[in-house]
């Protein structure tokens, strides 16, 4: 019964999550529990599990003799990788890649110059070792496989700068480079140059050349933002 009742409650959250994030509910919207029941046909408890969890994220607010009232979106916790997830599920999703990749921007090419600075001999070997399984997987239209290194090199990075703010970012990364697999906002096999680019960084990492390993990451960022203008403009 536990795990039925927990395959209710995500049923519930993958259905108004999304919605919410869409705008299909905006800002202000009261949702009343006795009405949710009776759409998805569960009880009291299972709505209720679902409402904390985006009370959480900061999609909703429950108050007495009020409901459950949608909140404005700048109050949202746009870090949750959830809420990006559903983010880019929905009509939004060039703004929001587009946003991203700026973040992005912004974090990486300072995380990887500070992680040629204190990376150790382990993270150096996990960042040569996804760097050649991004070469590995770049052909022959293997992106899901590719995702996997992709993912886990920038983890790596963002990790090994020391700073414990960027390595937090890891899921958001992570969410936005699984939401450009899914939704197809990649070619079909990705950019060579930047899959070069990588393994150039996991070199400038491993020797401790700072400053060019924060140079090649911003390429990789420009990169990613010249893809978003051709394919999700």
């Amino acid at each position: 019964m536990e795990n039925e009742g927990k395959g209710l409650h995500a049923r519930v959250l993958e259905s108004l999550g999304p919605a919410i994030t869409a705008g299909d509910y905006p800002p202000g919207t009261i949702l009343r529990t006795d009405e949710l029941e009776q759409r998805f046909d569960v009880s009291r408890t299972v709505i209720r599990e679902a409402i904390r969890v985006l009370e959480s994220m900061q999609l909703v607010a429950s108050r007495r003799r009020v409901g459950v009232t949608v909140r404005p979106t700048e109050e949202w916790n746009v870090y949750d990788p959830r809420v990006i997830s559903w983010r880019l599920a929905g009509r939004d999703r060039p703004r929001q890649l587009r946003s991203l990749t700026v973040l992005r921007s912004a974090v990486e090419p300072v995380a990887a110059g500070l992680a040629a600075r204190h990376a150790t001999p382990e993270q150096c070997a996990e960042l040569t070792e996804h760097a050649m399984g991004m070469v590995a997987t770049s052909r022959g239209q293997q992106l899901d496989a590719y995702l996997v290194h992709d993912m886990a090199f920038h983890r790596v990075v963002l990790t090994a700068s020391g700073n414990e703010m960027f390595a937090r970012l890891g899921d958001v990364v992570a969410a936005v480079l699984t939401g450009r697999t899914q939704h197809h906002v990649m070619f079909t096999d990705p950019d060579p140059a930047a899959v070069t680019l990588h393994v150039q960084v996991a070199e400038a990492v491993r020797t401790g050349d700072a400053a060019r390993a924060e140079a090649l990451t911003r390429e990789i960022t420009v990169g990613a933002m010249a893809e978003l203008d051709v394919l999700a403009p």
